[in-house]
């Protein structure tokens, strides 16, 4: 069952324009970037009472606390108080961004996410998680802040590029790896095109929601969400500070085979299963291009990752397919072997 302030919406419009009708907030921002200001924001504008547009650039290069500078200048511009609303319409990039910016304003405001990408539907915009990206570390700096309300409208995915569907669908299948042996069986059956992404993102919002109501400040089994990012995250901030970037459900991907490796060494994972992982995803996702020159530099990055313990890296590895274990210490050399298999698979 989903939580009070997560609601999936035949149409946000109506929905919204009454819940906001219920609060008497002084004052309504919504906060958009290029893309959803031109495909989104028409669907919205009409329906919600007067208020004001924020847009910034969309891109992970760009979730940094510059931007967050800029959003926080034009709130206090727009003379936001804390009885003011931000609406931040985007993907995850923007709500986790958003809210940090909202949750920091004047100590706080509240805020609404209304997710329009696949990543944010399925994983971004549940659990409060909020922040920004630092010297090229992700997520480096940020708070633990749930939303008002987040509101799921699956037609937005009609106006994403496949790029975008495909990395989203990176945390529906690590949901279905940690969680749901049935759900990864389906999933396996479907190609990205025909995916029943209303079950799918109710599956996600309702694992995911479920978790974080019982570890909401990750000190324990919310960890295994985590899952494909530690390594993941490496990828990603390797990537970014080469300049060349990679997007998030990509990382992720490559994180989960690589992790699935590990969990094959360490004889929690069988062979099948990890052949099982390899293949969908290289299918889905193709491979990423990592030199084998960059290997232990990929690893370093490993050791900056935010579920560590002192200098302790810790993973998610997979207890079969449908189950996970979290705070799994790992060496540096292993992740540099991890990458090493993803290295050498064939497509």
């Amino acid at each position: 069952m989903l939580p009070n302030n997560i609601k999936l919406a035949d149409n946000p419009g109506p929905f919204l324009s009454l819940y906001l009708q219920k609060w008497s907030f002084s004052k309504v921002m919504v906060l958009t970037d290029e893309n959803t200001l031109t495909h989104c924001y028409p669907l919205l504008k009409s329906l919600l009472p007067d208020h004001s547009v924020i847009t910034i650039s969309s891109g992970e290069e760009n979730k940094t606390l510059k931007t967050c500078e800029e959003i926080w200048k034009q709130m206090t511009n727009l003379e936001l108080d804390r009885h003011s609303i931000l609406i931040v319409l985007g993907g995850g990039v923007l709500g986790d961004m958003g809210g940090f910016c909202a949750a920091t304003y004047k100590r706080g405001i509240d805020f609404i996410l209304i997710p329009t990408t696949l990543l944010a539907m399925a994983d971004a915009s549940i659990g409060g998680k909020l922040g920004i990206d630092f010297h090229h570390f992700k997520n480096h700096i940020g708070v633990f802040k749930e939303p008002k309300l987040t509101v799921i409208y699956s037609e937005f995915l009609k106006t994403l590029p496949t790029e975008e569907l495909r990395s989203g669908f990176a945390e529906v299948i690590k949901h279905a790896l940690i969680s749901d042996r049935t759900l990864w069986n389906e999933l396996r059956s479907n190609t990205l095109d025909n995916q029943p992404w209303d079950v799918l993102l109710r599956h996600s919002a309702e694992f995911k929601s479920s978790v974080v109501q019982q570890d909401p400040t990750e000190q324990g089994m919310r960890k295994i969400l985590n899952a494909g990012h530690t390594i993941g995250h490496a990828l990603e901030s390797f990537f970014l500070k080469a300049g060349n970037k990679i997007l998030h459900g990509e990382a992720v991907a490559a994180g989960l085979v690589a992790e699935a490796w590990l969990s094959k060494k360490r004889g929690i994972l069988s062979e099948t299963e990890l052949n099982e992982i390899s293949e969908f995803i290289l299918k889905v996702f193709g491979k990423l291009n990592i030199g084998s020159e960059n290997l232990h530099a990929i690893a370093g990055l490993c050791s900056q990752d935010k579920k560590n313990k002192g200098k302790r890296i810790l993973c998610v590895l997979s207890e079969g397919i449908g189950k996970a274990r979290w705070d799994c210490e790992v060496t540096e050399n292993e992740i540099v072997d991890a990458l090493a298999y993803y290295r050498s698979l064939q497509m």
